[in-house]
């Protein structure tokens, strides 16, 4: 490990070379005048240039330090990889295509030092995509709904931990990593720091349509027992359905004509029936099959990431190491 330092910046980054030289400029620019700090750039199996760029940068700048997954791993266990080797008193946590502005990261150390162990990065504006722009906006509400903490409206992973809320989190064993939501789950004295998302500076954005989706289930299941209760809550309402269609049939069959009788029988009433159970009990196993499918990641016990690399940091590199 290395020495400890006042703040650690942790950076996923995933095919960045057009960014990184950017980012390095700007990161430099902002962390000198706040005094001792480390750059850890976490590379989640990047295909292109990015793991050469950052090579050249620890060889010219020793605060610069690098970690590189022996795959993609994703980005929740990347930042994870970098929170289990930051030295710092106070972590930042940012992405690596300059959406979120290294510039903000002042204004979240003086927060910290006004005494908030948590500063989180709330956006006011984003840019990009309206339907992505929606689909996130309704994606953080629906979790704020259901989630058993408070999970602040807008805020992703951008943000400041001090030293206790990271050994917390580094402290959890779950392999299935929603990080601003074990941020705000452990509690402490946490405030927000508004600011504009911008563009990415360069290249595509990372995060797939599939990958947003896991990201958004992680975050439910992770932290809401409610569809196991919605599931249990649409039986019994399906069930009391049931109930008063059987007593409206035997209300037919008493007090209705026979003739009324026969041609109200039909097999469209059955086969609407058998399609509406059938198809709740499928939301009822999809639902059940999604914890299950957590508990089975966690019962395996894999270790959360595998090194390929340790750049910068002290003892030997090079080495590949699971954790």
């Amino acid at each position: 490990m290395v020495a400890p330092v006042e703040y650690s910046v942790v950076v996923p980054v995933y095919n960045e070379q057009q960014t990184l030289p950017e980012l390095l400029s700007r990161l430099g620019a902002v962390m000198r005048p706040l005094g001792d700090y480390e750059l850890i750039f976490v590379d989640d199996g990047s295909t292109d240039g990015t793991l050469e760029i950052l090579r050249r940068s620890v060889s010219s700048d020793p605060r610069v330090r690098v970690l590189s997954f022996s795959r993609n791993f994703g980005h929740q266990t990347a930042i994870t990889a970098g929170l289990h080797r930051a030295g710092g008193r106070a972590v930042v946590v940012m992405d690596g295509d300059l959406q979120d502005p290294p510039e903000v990261i002042p204004e979240m150390a003086r927060k910290w030092k006004e005494g908030f162990e948590v500063v989180y990065a709330v956006r006011r504006t984003r840019k990009g995509n309206p339907l992505k722009r929606a689909a996130y906006a309704v994606f953080y509400r629906l979790l704020a709904r259901l989630s058993d903490i408070k999970i602040p409206l807008d805020a992703g992973d951008f943000g400041l931990m001090d030293r206790r809320v990271v050994d917390q989190i580094n402290a959890m064993p779950e392999r299935t990593r929603f990080v601003r939501g074990l941020r705000s789950w452990v509690g402490f004295r946490q405030a927000p720091v508004v600011y504009d998302r911008q563009e990415r500076f360069a290249g595509r954005p990372k995060y797939t349509l599939r990958k947003l989706v896991k990201l958004g289930l992680d975050g439910m299941f992770s932290f809401s027992a409610v569809p196991l209760r919605a599931a249990t809550a649409l039986g019994f309402v399906v069930s009391i359905l049931a109930l008063l269609y059987i007593l409206k049939i035997l209300y037919w069959y008493f007090f209705y004509p026979p003739e009324e009788v026969a041609r109200l029988k039909g097999w469209a009433t059955t086969v609407t029936a058998i399609l509406f159970l059938g198809g709740v009990q499928l939301i009822a196993i999809g639902v059940l099959g999604e914890y299950m499918g957590r508990i089975y990641e966690e019962v395996k016990q894999r270790p959360h990431y595998i090194f390929k690399e340790e750049i910068g940091f002290d003892g030997p590199e090079g080495k590949s190491r699971a954790e």
